[in-house]
């Protein structure tokens, strides 16, 4: 029997209720885990702690809720306008009859791809070889002068050049400005190592940047990045993100540092250790000189007694004058190695005064005030323009708006459905729905009487 054909009377009467949880039910069971990508849009959060949006692409959306014990594992903030994928079930919410989704899990869209691309390379790299510790580079003991490769604007620049002034001074610090996130950062860092190279200015290099989300460090997984690296003949120490973060720059890096201050940590010695060293050696000194004339007195002594004990006249004289001529030679000997010695001890302190960094940094302070006062004033500039242009701007707006009409008490009617605008009566026919839009929201209304003016 074909139940289309059935007698209305014998047909299944459904209550409203009745089918809006069948039709939740069958969608629940059948849609039970599925992964959906879209953009947040009209996201709100009540009270309760859960949170209700839309997911939408260039054609449609949906309606979604991810309650509070789920929300509590997302490691990042949902916004409006942000690209995710949800983990979710299909389901129908009964008492409106709106088809949703109940989102389980949620990402950022692009994570994934990224993690996979990472990966991806890292194994590439590996099997050509690039991460053996055999193509690592020696780091010099003393630089004679560092590139830094980072941000001229972020804190990594700060803090590597505040350990590096602590530590030791006295070494020239060369700053390769570079992007380090966004399209054109790794065409800058490959450039900027390149032309270090090219240069040879320096004998190290330090590439850092600050922390970052896998999207902000990314430049530092880029192949030709990570090439730039092995290619060059300049040590590279890499100083990238946290203590947690890995890029491919680490691994092919000659020594990779859990963040930039660390990086300029191991990039120069301690000053004060080298300088402590210089005293020991200047103790170590006096003291073999101290010991070798200790020993020249005795020998001296011995050989004293031993011409009391022979004692002849002749022998005496003649040996006398011989000692003495042995006397005079150690005694000048001695006196020249004394003078050579001191001569090496103040050589190693001039040379340490004529590092002295005091003379550099009050340029370099100088530079950055003038430098400072050039940025603030093109800021204001900047901001009294841009404030001028925002006020004719929305001078203009309001000039233009409807709503300043809709303001002086008129109305937009349109068709509840295609947003039609009604503009004569003809229309119209009695019974017919229709939406009203006044200056603060709208009203519903249905046509009881039409007039052809």
């Amino acid at each position: 029997m074909d139940i289309l054909n059935l007698p209305l009377a014998e047909k299944k009467v459904y209550s409203v209720s009745d089918l809006n949880r069948e039709t939740k039910n069958l969608l629940s069971s059948y849609y039970s885990n599925i992964q959906v990508e879209g953009e947040i849009s009209n996201l709100s959060s009540p009270s309760s702690g859960h949170i209700y949006f839309s997911l939408k692409d260039q054609k449609a959306q949906i309606r979604c809720a991810m309650f509070k014990s789920q929300l509590r594992r997302l490691n990042f903030k949902p916004i409006n306008g942000k690209q995710v994928i949800v983990s979710a079930q299909v389901s129908l919410y009964e008492a409106r009859g709106d088809y949703q989704l109940i989102v389980d899990k949620m990402q950022q869209a692009g994570e994934g791809d990224l993690q996979l691309a990472f990966e991806q390379l890292k194994s590439k790299l590996f099997n050509e070889g690039l991460f053996e510790p055999g193509l690592k580079q020696s780091l010099p003991e003393i630089p004679k002068q560092i590139a830094v490769i980072t941000s001229p604007t972020g804190a990594a620049i700060h803090d590597i050049l505040s350990v590096l002034k602590r530590r030791f001074p006295a070494i020239p610090v060369l700053i390769y400005p570079t992007a380090v996130q966004g399209e054109a950062a790794k065409f800058e860092i490959t450039q900027a190592i390149e032309t270090a190279n090219q240069q040879k200015q320096v004998d190290l290099i330090i590439l850092a940047r600050g922390g970052g989300s896998i999207e902000d460090l990314w430049a530092f997984n880029e192949e030709c990045v990570a090439r730039a690296i092995v290619k060059s003949k300049i040590p590279i120490i890499s100083g990238i993100g946290h203590e947690v973060d890995f890029t491919i720059a680490d691994f092919v890096a000659d020594l990779r540092a859990p963040t930039p201050s660390a990086a300029a940590e191991k990039a120069v010695p301690n000053q004060q250790s080298w300088l402590n060293q210089f005293q020991s050696i200047e103790l170590q000194l006096q003291q073999i000189i101290k010991r070798h004339l200790s020993q020249q007195q005795q020998a001296l002594s011995w050989l004293n007694k031993r011409l009391q004990q022979q004692h002849p006249g002749q022998q005496l004289q003649r040996h006398a004058q011989t000692l003495d001529g042995l006397d005079i030679r150690l005694m000048r000997a001695i006196e020249s190695k004394i003078k050579f010695k001191k001569s090496q001890i103040e050589n190693q302190n001039n040379l340490l005064r004529q590092h002295n960094p005091v003379d550099k940094i009050i340029r370099y302070q100088q530079q950055q005030q003038y430098l400072s006062s050039r940025l603030k004033l093109a800021i204001q500039h900047k901001l009294e323009s841009s404030q001028r242009k925002y006020m004719s701007l929305v001078q203009t707006l309001n000039a233009i708006s409807p709503l300043a009409t809709l303001e002086r008490g008129y109305a937009i009617v349109t068709t509840p459905d295609s947003n039609t605008v009604i503009n004569s009566s003809q229309q119209l026919t009695i019974n017919d729905t229709i939406k009203t839009r006044l200056a603060h929201g709208h009203i519903i209304s249905q046509v009881k009487e039409t007039h052809h003016d």
